[in-house]
């Protein structure tokens, strides 16, 4: 196969899917077609919304299919006629095998861990959450079982203890569109790794990234104080941690996101979820064994805003969180 004419489909949806097509198709690769998800109503107008990769696609003169079910024979036909040697996969949807299995070269995915640990939906989120120290990118070849085919190429990026899952996306969606054309340019060559996964795991479990549900978001202040502080990073900006605000007297309760938090480490007899403020510059929750001292948040129906911006209009020392 002549270089450059390998033909290439590549399916994706949101912001951290265009960079690697832009890559691409930048490095003079023949993109023959682009599948995304259908356009959908957002916002208080509830207006049709295309996606990020959609806009880029359009925007580079390629050819844009959006299937709303992958089975779909109409759908199905209009994939063949793009006759792809490669598809490439960027945070999408699950493929049924009819889809992955389609070109000659298969299907490459790139995900956003080191496989074999953290496969599923929100790798980058329990990454942070977990408190782990680094994680990176990851191609490999689509099969049945969901983040376990081949492994072609990986990239280790370090995650700094106060990186929030917002900066590690930006940081990994960089490193993986480098990657990803690595690893085009490796299979346009017929010179590239393939490495199973299952002996990596050396007899234990892959830690998994299921997707995140919103009590998954909630504050335990319960748990000491490292944890509660990666849950806060590790869920910031989106789709945010929250907590609630209960007042000490009425027992009103105001829902609360909060963005970005300090830790401190010490010894005290307060009880978790106890609020410490000077009405002014500080707000801080307690746990077990430390306390959080809330930098940014977020109140319900109200845009995000400062710990001090927040303190000037609202009288925080009658409240707890809960």
């Amino acid at each position: 196969m002549n270089r450059h004419n390998m033909r290439i489909v590549y399916m994706g949806t949101p912001d951290f899917a265009v960079l690697p097509l832009k890559k691409i198709v930048e490095a003079g690769f023949k993109v023959v077609g682009v599948v995304t998800n259908p356009d959908k109503p957002a916002g208080r107008g509830q207006q049709l919304q295309e996606s990020a990769v959609k806009k880029y696609a359009v925007a580079a003169g390629l050819p844009v299919l959006q299937p709303e079910k992958f089975r779909d024979e109409t759908f199905l036909e209009e994939l063949r006629a793009w006759k792809a040697d490669l598809q490439l996969v960027v945070a999408f949807k699950m493929l049924p095998e009819v889809v992955w299995n389609m070109p000659p070269l298969g299907t490459v995915n790139l995900h956003a861990s080191l496989l074999p640990d953290y496969r599923g939906a929100a790798p980058i989120n329990w990454a942070v959450i977990n408190g782990e120290k680094e994680s990176g990118v990851t191609t490999f070849l689509l099969r049945h079982e969901v983040d376990t085919g081949s492994l072609i190429f990986q990239q280790r990026v370090e995650i700094p203890e106060d990186m929030t899952a917002g900066e590690l996306h930006d940081r990994l969606m960089e490193t993986g569109a480098d990657l990803l054309l690595k690893t085009v340019k490796a299979m346009e060559a017929g010179e590239y790794p393939l490495t199973e996964q299952t002996p990596l795991l050396h007899g234990r479990e892959p830690v998994y990234a299921p997707k995140i549900f919103k009590e998954d978001m909630r504050i335990a202040w319960g748990q000491g104080v490292e944890a509660v502080y990666n849950h806060i990073r590790g869920l910031s900006p989106f789709p945010a941690a929250w907590t609630e605000l209960k007042h000490k007297i009425t027992g009103e309760t105001i829902p609360l996101k909060i963005f970005r938090t300090d830790k401190a480490y010490m010894t005290h007899e307060h009880p978790p979820g106890e609020l410490q403020t000077d009405g002014k510059n500080c707000l801080a929750g307690y746990t077990p064994d430390g306390v959080l001292y809330i930098r940014e948040l977020q109140l319900a129906g109200k845009k995000r805003m400062t710990t001090e911006e927040f303190l000037r209009g609202f009288p925080a020392n009658n409240y707890l969180f809960i």
